[in-house]
């Protein structure tokens, strides 16, 4: 049980995605295991329990490490700071793009000044 309202610390989650990681992974070679044993014994409806058990042997290595990649979802906090970041991000973007530009000098071609017009004069030096 957890006191505070704090999250897992990273050690904590990884600890337990390999746990259940190795779990599954465990249940793989018991359905290998089983399926090299049932059809050994050959009981009845064989083609089905080895079915399954080739179904279990495809499946779980696919749902393990989708597991084992997961991680917790994020509290309402993380979640609150994530958009505070992202808006703070936005609102610098928007302040860049409305700053005033600076003023171009004018271009000086064969000795005869010419002034920029229109998209020129918005361009950065």
């Amino acid at each position: 049980m957890v006191i505070t309202d704090a999250a897992r610390s990273p050690s904590d989650q990884l600890r337990s995605r390999e746990f259940r990681y190795v779990t599954m992974m465990s249940a793989r070679v018991g359905c290998l295991i089983l399926g090299g044993v049932l059809a050994s014994l050959r009981p009845p409806w064989l083609p089905l329990w080895l079915t399954l058990c080739a179904a279990g042997m495809v499946f779980l290595p696919w749902a393990a490490v989708l597991i084992a990649n997961d991680r917790a979802p994020k509290t309402k906090a993380e979640r609150a700071a994530d958009a505070a970041a992202r808006e703070h991000q936005r609102q610098e973007t928007l302040a860049g793009l409305s700053a005033t530009p600076e003023p171009v000098a004018p271009i000086v071609i064969d000795a005869e000044v010419v002034e920029p017009t229109g998209a020129e004069r918005h361009r950065p030096a």
